[in-house]
């Protein structure tokens, strides 16, 4: 057994989140969430460029049930690198209320594929963000995502807003559905119209089969989660980034958590202040009941979503 030294620094999860006053609907899926390990049982990969703390399965269910979500999706962490393992032990122990994200190599066998779907998962990952990964070849991203398309998957992209210039060709050659990870991280301290976010929305208007999770106003918020005249504003400088995105596209928009937060620096949020962000950014029950039920259940579980 190896013992895993938590990087210098690593902010844990919250583990007493709040209650959300905002009632989830029926169905609603934390469409973006990850499990570390544990280390013990699921060794982190010896080449991450961090070390968290664990984050079982069994933590990510409890706190599924107290937010009042009937499914996940989970997202393979980049500490785990190729090996699927612990996300892939999540999706079996779930009784179905779990489809996965993997990572794969070029050299992943039609018969690992196979294995994988049938334990749930729906998607691959591929990671532009040069501080978390190392770099990749994009003809091997591209053989990756040709193989997929076979069993119906799709692919989840992580880059940050100033890359996407330098990736919207390769981006738009996926043969598959693409689901952008928070909205391709824009900072949101420049305009809503600026020239940056509107590179982004033109990417979703000139790109039908591209959707994007409005996720992780922590990582995005320059204001945090301040409490203004008594009540909370939690990430307001995220929303109407979000709101915009919803309201354009709204069958082409997912929401998740991100538990347990990887690589945060300056503060853990409360997991149910972060469901309460959500009526901030989808305004009316047919815009929530898409986002939260519709979307994902149409990607991950379409054999359900067609009853």
């Amino acid at each position: 057994m190896t013992d895993f030294i938590k990087t210098p620094g690593w902010l844990d999860w919250f583990a007493d989140p709040s209650k959300p006053r905002f009632k989830l609907p029926a169905g609603a899926v934390d469409a973006h969430c990850h499990v570390f390990g544990p280390g013990a049982q699921f060794p982190f990969a010896s080449e991450r460029k961090y070390t968290p703390c664990d984050a079982s399965k069994d933590q990510l269910f409890a706190l599924r049930d107290h937010l009042g979500f009937d499914k996940n999706v989970v997202v393979q962490a980049t500490c785990h690198g190729a090996d699927n393992r612990a996300m892939i032990d999540a999706l079996l122990h779930s009784k179905g209320k779990a489809r996965g994200v993997a990572t794969v190599l070029k050299n992943v066998t039609d018969d690992e594929i196979q294995y994988m779907h049938d334990a749930g998962v729906r998607g691959v990952r591929f990671n532009f963000v040069k501080r978390l990964v190392d770099f990749t070849p994009k003809e091997d991203l591209q053989e990756i995502a040709s193989r997929i398309a076979h069993w119906g998957w799709h692919v989840v992209i992580y880059f940050e807003a100033v890359d996407l210039p330098e990736l919207w060709d390769f981006f738009s050659q996926l043969p598959t559905p693409v689901v952008v990870d928070h909205m391709g991280r824009p900072d949101v301290s420049k305009p809503l119209e600026g020239a940056e976010f509107a590179l982004f929305e033109r990417f979703m208007f000139e790109h039908e089969n591209v959707w994007s999770k409005v996720t992780c106003p922590e990582r995005l918020s320059v204001n945090g989660p301040k409490a203004l005249g008594g009540e909370q504003h939690a990430y307001r400088d995220v929303i109407p980034f979000a709101r915009r995105i919803v309201e354009k596209y709204p069958t082409r928009v997912l929401w998740g958590t991100d538990w347990p937060h990887p690589n945060l620096k300056d503060h853990m949020p409360d997991d149910g202040l972060l469901v309460d962000f959500i009526p901030h950014i989808a305004t009316t029950a047919e815009l929530q009941k898409m986002l939260l039920v519709d979307n994902p259940m149409r990607l991950y579980w379409p054999e359900l979503h067609a009853n």
